[in-house]
């Protein structure tokens, strides 16, 4: 890969701070910028902006002509305790939407040609994904649209409004669609973090008894944060011009899900199913196109990658401890 100067979006926050160690390790000059420096280790980019990248002019100042490649995964999100309550839904949309606009006028200004879009499996219909055991998950099943949330739908404009400016600005851009990343270094607590790291979490402090919010059997994949950066990488490098899934194919139950963390961790848990958001009942990743296209597809590593992020989780209790 020849070395540039990138631009990462979001690069305090979980997946961004891990493409920046990823992308200055290949020797590129990268330049980061987020509400918030990463929590919980210093970042490597060479240039760190603590800038919102909802005022037009600051993200003018970041997009300047040197920039060869952004990558853009700055948006307002968090786990089903944050997207699925509906509480947050108009931050959801207008941050987001406003920070892509942002940064595509500033490309065209600054004649920036390559852009790196991270979207969402949140994209897909909710009527394709209310049974269980066989949710459809396919890139051309995204329409006829209905997202199950807000940031679904505000993900999906997004994707479209990359791809309008892809065609009418000459721009190069490539798109993935996230499917449940988890690993070390991301939210574990406070309402934001996903469910393999609340369930690790409720794990390493029961006593005997975890909550699962909803009756448990609803399904999902989860992607170690490792591959995702593989595959962030691969799709950026290949000549697929649309969106393409980039997630885990193993679908488990969240009940399942909790039995396999304790089963990595030795302890003997119950689990009491209680209110709470849910979201859709089935969700994982159909790898068919990303395969035939880019010849590629994420690993399967779940008890690898769930024993990394218990262990970290982990010390992260034992700090608080202290």
């Amino acid at each position: 890969m020849t070395q540039s100067k990138v631009l990462v979006c979001g690069a305090g926050g979980f997946i961004g701070h891990h493409l920046v160690n990823s992308l200055k390790a290949q020797g590129h000059y990268v330049v980061g910028a987020d509400l918030k420096r990463p929590e919980y280790e210093a970042t490597q980019a060479d240039e760190f902006y603590l800038y919102d990248l909802r005022e037009q002019d600051l993200v003018q100042k970041l997009v300047t002509p040197d920039i060869d490649t952004i990558y853009q995964l700055a948006a307002d999100m968090g786990g089903a305790g944050y997207i699925f309550t509906g509480n947050n839904d108009a931050d959801i949309m207008h941050n987001s939407a406003l920070i892509n606009i942002n940064i595509l006028e500033a490309m065209v200004k600054s004649r920036v040609k390559n852009v790196f879009y991270t979207s969402s499996a949140c994209i897909y219909p909710g009527y394709n994904q209310q049974n269980a055991d066989s949710p459809l998950l396919s890139e051309s099943s995204a329409y006829p649209a209905e997202p199950d949330s807000d940031y679904g739908w505000e993900k999906l404009f997004s994707e479209r409004l990359y791809l309008a400016f892809a065609r009418n600005h000459d721009l190069r851009v490539r798109i993935a669609r996230l499917h449940n990343v988890y690993g070390p270094l991301g939210a574990w607590v406070g309402g934001r973090e996903k469910a393999p790291a609340a369930l690790c979490r409720k794990v390493a402090e029961s006593t005997g008894t975890v909550d699962v919010w909803g009756p448990g059997i609803q399904t999902r994949s989860f992607l170690y944060i490792d591959e995702c950066i593989e595959g962030i990488h691969r799709i950026q490098q290949s000549s697929y011009k649309y969106p393409l899934n980039l997630g885990s194919e193993r679908m488990i139950s969240i009940n399942d899900l909790v039995k396999l963390i304790a089963s990595i961790t030795g302890k003997q848990i119950a689990i009491n199913n209680i209110e709470g958001p849910v979201g859709v009942m089935g969700r994982n990743s159909h790898n068919q196109l990303i395969q035939e296209t880019i010849g590629w597809a994420p690993l399967d590593n779940l008890e690898h990658g769930l024993k990394e992020t218990y262990n970290w989780i982990l010390k992260q209790l034992k700090k608080e401890s202290v």
